[in-house]
């Protein structure tokens, strides 16, 4: 999967811009394996093989495709962006690899390498000799600042996860009487539905189980008079939604109103304070804020939010402590939570791109505590 309007243009853009970075971070070369970092500069997904697939991309002299001849196949080229080099089941990869470029000082090496095939080049490059580093060193300063394509995809992605929710608050979703596994289906098979190629996670969670910010639905039934929590999202023309909503079967107690009313307030204090120029930790310290200022501070358990893009988590994060300034382009979570243990939970999210017009939403469902 890759962008839904990448060209051969966009790659061989990424890749310039790839080598500018690695340039400035003084990295001899970038090696990608299985994970986003290798679509995202090649538009080819590998799948998740014993076979090594790598993309071996030097600062000087060409790109080259190391892949199992198996599935070679499954390559669209993109003339300029890299060369092919299939290898047999009787070769081994890593030598490839390694004899392609002359011995580095400084290796970027992707975060989800099999850690197998990293072992392998230590063989070939020893650690006495050559550097080694995480990808996102060099494709963190891309990969993080979207481009017109990559946020029309996000918003896209947002609108179909949108109408899922806009299901549930119809009433359209059968919950009572269900379980939370019966209705996580029910939310994937709409997702799918509704255009996305994958689904990455439907939490469905009732009454208490909603105070556990990842319960893995299962087969407790949703019964009047509880909140449900429901948080999902999956992979739309490779690029990711995720959406949290919550509704509540009957009538809620004062309690849990006034919980949400103070959760509401959080949410969009910190999707405002998303700007272009702010710190990523000011997000998480605008929504805090307002949650401990009402009383519930030891309750918002998590981070504020998350970065998203080809991945549902990737940089940057909205976090205490990270002082990274937000730029154009920054997609992310913003998604406070109250959580009460053994008697209720909620969350609120939406995914937000930063402009130099300020904060864009990608999700525009009704942010109350709907009643069903």
């Amino acid at each position: 999967m890759s962008s839904v309007t990448a060209t051969t243009a966009t790659y061989l853009d990424r890749i310039a811009r790839a080598r500018a970075e690695m340039e400035r971070r003084g990295v001899d070369v970038l090696l990608l394996s299985v994970g986003s970092d290798l679509p995202y500069l090649s538009g080819y997904e590998a799948m998740p093989l014993e076979r090594l697939t790598m993309l071996v991309v030097p600062r000087d002299g060409d790109a080259t495709m190391v892949i199992p001849r198996l599935e070679a196949p499954r390559v669209v080229e993109q003339p300029g962006v890299f060369a092919l080099r299939p290898w047999n089941e009787t070769d081994d990869p890593v030598a490839i690899v390694a004899g392609l470029v002359s011995r580095p000082q400084v290796a970027a090496v992707g975060d989800t390498m099999w850690a197998r095939f990293l072992v392998e080049l230590l063989g070939h490059w020893p650690s006495d000799a050559t550097e080694y580093v995480r990808s996102t060193t060099v494709m963190n300063a891309l990969r993080t600042r979207k481009d017109d394509a990559e946020i029309a995809a996000l918003a896209a992605a947002g609108a179909a996860a949108d109408r899922v929710a806009d299901q549930l608050h119809a009433g359209e979703i059968p919950l009572v009487g269900r379980t939370e596994a019966q209705v996580s289906a029910d939310i994937s098979t709409r997702l799918l539905a509704e255009g996305h190629d994958v689904v990455n996670f439907a939490i469905v969670a009732a009454g208490e189980n909603a105070a556990s910010p990842h319960h893995h639905p299962g087969d407790r039934v949703i019964r009047d008079g509880e909140i449900v929590l429901t948080d999902f999202g999956g992979t739309m023309a490779g690029y990711c939604s995720d959406i949290t909503r919550c509704v509540f079967v009957g009538e809620p107690p004062a309690e849990v109103a006034d919980a949400y009313a103070v959760l509401h307030e959080a949410q969009a204090t910190g999707v405002a304070a998303g700007v272009v120029g702010a710190a990523c930790q000011d997000v998480d310290r605008a929504a805090r804020r307002v949650i401990a200022d009402a009383g519930y501070g030891e309750f918002f358990i998590h981070r504020t939010g998350h970065g998203i893009g080809m991945e549902a988590h990737e940089d940057p994060y909205m976090v205490e402590g990270n002082d990274q300034a937000i730029e154009p382009g920054h997609a992310f979570s913003v998604e406070p939570g109250i959580y009460v243990a053994g008697r209720w939970g909620m969350r609120l999210e939406d995914i937000v791109v930063a402009t130099t017009e300020g904060p864009r939403s990608m999700n525009h469902a009704n942010h109350a505590l709907v009643t069903l």
